[in-house]
C-alpha cells in the first residue's frame, strides 16, 4: 500500500504531533531539570526532555508513516524509501527552555524530494501555533500573518527604522564575532532583539513583530519550518551571496530589507569566525 504525500496531511500530522510534544515540554517540565549533556561546548546543551519530546514526536510520525525519513537534532535520524523527510527540532530555545523562559518552540518541517513544503513552530508558552503549506501561505493560530510589518504600513522598511533579531553561537570565538557585528550594527537600526530561538525569530518575521533577522550557525531544524513561514508570508530567506540558508549565515526580512541586510553582512564578511 502506498502513504499518501499529501502535504496537507503531512501538515496536519506535524501539527498534532507538535502540539502533543508542546503539552509534555509543560505538562513533564520536572522542577529540578538539569543539564544532561552537551554538544559542541559546555554552552551548547542538551536536556531529558529534548530527548524525550523528539522520541514522543518520533515515534508518532513512524506509527502513520513508517517509511518516512527523519532528520532530528537530538540524533533520532533514519533514512526513508518514501521520498518524504521530517526535520525536528524537539525543543528550540533549549536554554529558555532550561531557564523557565517562555521564548522556547516546537519545530517541525516536512519535506518531499528535498523541498520544505509543510511547517509548523509551536510555541506552548505563548499558545502559537505558526503554519505554512509551500504555495498556500502561512497562518497564526489558524489566521493569515503577513512578514510586511503593520507598523509601517505595509510599506518596505529601511535597514535605520528595522528593528532586526539576531543569534549567537556556542563557541567563544564565534561569539566574539558575532558581539562586533551586532555592535556595528546597532547603530544603523532602529533596535536589535536576541529572543533565543532561531525558529522564533523567524517566525517573527513572518508576523511582522520583527522586520529583519540573522544569524550565522543555524542547523536545518532550526529553520526548515520557519523558513517556509517566512517565504510563505511574503518575506524571503537566504545567504550570504547569493547563497541558500545555511549554517554558514542565514538572513530573513521582507522587501528591500532583505538586500540592504546581506549587503551589511557581506560588507564585514559576517560569516566568518575570526
Amino acid at each position: 500500500m502506498t502513504v499518501s504525500a499529501d502535504p496537507k496531511e503531512l501538515l496536519e500530522l506535524a501539527t498534532r504531533l507538535a502540539a502533543e510534544a508542546g503539552r509534555a515540554l509543560v505538562r513533564d517540565r520536572p522542577r529540578d531539570l538539569g543539564v544532561a549533556s552537551t554538544k559542541s561546548s559546555p554552552t551548547d546543551i542538551v536536556t531529558v526532555m529534548d530527548q524525550r519530546s523528539e522520541k514522543l514526536i518520533i515515534e508518532g510520525i513512524l506509527a502513520e508513516r513508517p517509511d518516512d525519513g527523519i532528520l532530528g537534532e537530538e540524533g533520532g535520524s533514519r533514512a526513508g524509501t518514501s521520498g518524504v523527510r521530517w526535520v525536528v527540532d524537539p525543543i528550540d530555545g533549549t536554554v529558555n527552555y532550561l531557564y523557565e523562559i517562555p521564548m522556547w518552540c516546537v519545530s517541525i518541517g516536512v519535506q518531499i524530494d528535498g523541498e520544505t513544503v509543510a511547517g509548523v513552530v509551536e510555541v506552548p508558552m505563548l499558545r502559537e501555533t505558526f503554519t505554512a503549506l509551500r504555495g498556500h501561505g502561512a497562518w497564526l493560530n489558524g489566521e493569515p500573518i503577513s512578514a510586511h510589518s503593520a507598523q509601517s504600513g505595509g510599506q518596505p522598511v529601511p535597514l535605520e527604522r528595522a528593528l532586526v533579531a539576531t543569534g549567537f553561537g556556542y563557541a567563544a570565538q564565534r561569539r566574539a564575532v558575532q558581539g562586533r557585528i551586532a555592535a556595528e550594527l546597532l547603530p544603523l537600526v532602529r533596535d536589535i532583539r536576541r529572543a533565543g530561538s532561531a525558529a522564533i525569530d523567524l517566525c517573527s518575521v513572518a508576523c511582522g513583530r520583527v522586520d529583519g533577522y540573522y544569524e550565522r550557525g543555524t542547523n536545518p531544524w532550526d529553520i526548515a519550518a520557519g523558513g517556509l513561514i517566512v517565504t510563505e508570508a511574503g518575506g524571503r530567506i537566504g545567504g550570504l551571496r547569493g547563497a541558500a540558508a545555511s549554517v554558514e549565515m542565514t538572513v530573513a526580512a521582507a522587501g528591500g530589507l532583505f538586500e540592504a541586510l546581506c549587503e551589511f553582512l557581506e560588507e564585514r564578511s559576517a560569516d566568518r569566525d575570526s
